[in-house]
């Protein structure tokens, strides 16, 4: 039974025992950023801040807080929660449609699990099976869709050159939240304290960032891991591959070390970027597209673990995506033995950026569809679930949704032409603070430039 299969199944079954809106990242997965205090249950809801005080006495409370209690109540009931748009978005557009509440869901499933559900309902204190954290937002890039929140270079041009008081959306003011550090994080502190507990039902641990390779919080968590093993834990880590290389390094000698010996399950290595090239570049200030290459050359020949690209699906994507499917490819006949790797070792996911609206798909003309299409059929000349240097089904569903959703979405005109005046606004004003010049690295996408600029006045 394919993936796509298997979730549409065990959704079946969930449908029926709880409700049709039930999704058991609600209770077993948790996202928590502690350089903020904040949590979700994925990364599709906007997180949420933690109470300081319930995790003096209860430290399982930076996962199971009262608004999460609600939503679970929510789903109970049979209600789409407001946090959780983003795949009622794909579940609307009809029932062959994949949400990530449906994989999710699937990858979750157990029967432990639901009638762990059914006895305790909303109430009970969760220990997560998955759970992402952000130790810090100490990072050496400063992606233009991302936030001051998640990094440390981002958070200093702004406290350099101020928010982006033009646009009406992605200001990214920081005068209204506060970051911890590492050594004096109250939530942090609740965290490691909670670990003996949490680690005994934990299945996958996933770091995100900031940036993971630079923050000392994930050496600590190496250390703990090599002092009292989890052999059922798989980990994983989010990186930009571009740190300097003997950071690299160090990162990597400790993956193998935890392998080699067998004190974790498994890990996983998830890096991101959107197309390839200069435009790659443009989109995340920081990135140099040599050093990421080497860097992931260098992880790929050192390490027999796998790693996924999480393509951040973005306005500046849509002409030149690819570029970057071509150079999936490429890696894949480099770093798919197919005698010593049984699984394909590089994948990649496509999810598509909601926010902030200059970076949505859906303020572009719909002329723009073609180069989607175009992308679409790329990969399916290139599918064959049989070859390890090929795209699978799996992946071409994944970038279908996300064409079908650019296809049928039709935001009202007062939405498109904000998003557009913010579009000009933004990136004229980033372009002057950090000297890039989108109308250079684009130059296929001129007319619509030119579009927002007059719109903006």
């Amino acid at each position: 039974m394919s993936e796509r299969e298997e979730a549409v199944r065990i959704t079946k079954l969930t449908d029926e025992i709880f409700s049709p809106t039930f999704c058991f990242a609600k209770w077993y997965h948790a996202n928590i950023y502690f350089q903020t205090g904040e949590t979700h249950s994925c990364y599709h809801p906007a997180p949420h801040k933690i109470d300081t005080q319930a995790i003096l006495t209860n430290p399982s409370a930076i996962h199971n807080t009262e608004v999460k209690k609600q939503e679970r109540r929510e789903m109970l009931a049979g209600k789409q929660c407001a946090g959780c748009q983003y795949c009622w978005n794909i579940e609307n557009m009809g029932p062959d449609y994949i949400s990530d509440r449906k994989t999710r869901s699937s990858s979750i499933y157990n029967e432990q699990r639901v009638q762990a559900v059914k006895a305790g309902g909303a109430e009970f204190d969760v220990n997560p099976e998955y759970l992402e954290v952000s130790f810090g937002n100490e990072c050496n890039f400063r992606c233009g869709y991302c936030h001051p929140k998640a990094s440390s270079r981002y958070y200093n041009e702004i406290k350099q050159h101020g928010p982006y008081t033009m646009v009406k959306n992605h200001r990214c003011d920081i005068n209204w939240f506060d970051i911890y550090e590492e050594e004096t994080n109250p939530y942090l502190d609740a965290f490691w304290k909670w670990w003996p507990e949490l680690s005994k039902e934990l299945t996958i641990l996933r770091i995100t960032g900031g940036e993971p390779t630079i923050q000392k919080s994930t050496y600590k968590l190496f250390d703990l891991l090599e002092q009292d093993p989890k052999p059922n834990l798989e980990l994983n880590v989010n990186s930009n591959l571009g740190g300097k290389p003997k950071q690299l390094e160090k990162f990597t000698d400790g993956v193998n070390s935890l392998l080699s010996q067998n004190k974790i399950r498994r890990f996983k290595l998830f890096t991101s970027i959107d197309t390839w090239g200069e435009r790659a570049e443009y989109i995340r200030d920081g990135l140099d597209i040599q050093v990421f290459e080497r860097n992931l050359d260098y992880f790929m020949r050192n390490t027999t673990a796998p790693v996924t690209i999480m393509i951040t699906f973005n306005i500046f994507s849509v002409t030149t995506f690819q570029t970057l499917l071509e150079k999936i490819l490429e890696w894949r006949r480099k770093y798919n033995d197919v005698e010593t790797f049984r699984w394909n070792r590089l994948s990649f996911d496509t999810p598509y950026l909601k926010e902030p609206l200059q970076y949505d798909i859906n303020i572009l003309p719909k002329e723009y569809m073609s180069y989607m299409h175009s992308h679409l059929q790329f990969i399916k000349d290139n599918l064959d679930d049989e070859r390890k240097d090929a795209f699978t089904t799996m992946e071409y569903e994944r970038f279908r949704r996300v064409v079908d959703y650019m296809d049928s979405t039709h935001y009202d005109p007062a939405r498109i032409m904000q998003g557009r005046i913010d579009f000009h606004r933004f990136f004229k004003e980033q372009n002057r603070r950090r000297e890039v010049n989108h109308e250079q690295v684009f130059p296929e996408m001129s007319e619509f430039f030119k579009l927002c600029q007059e719109l903006a006045g």
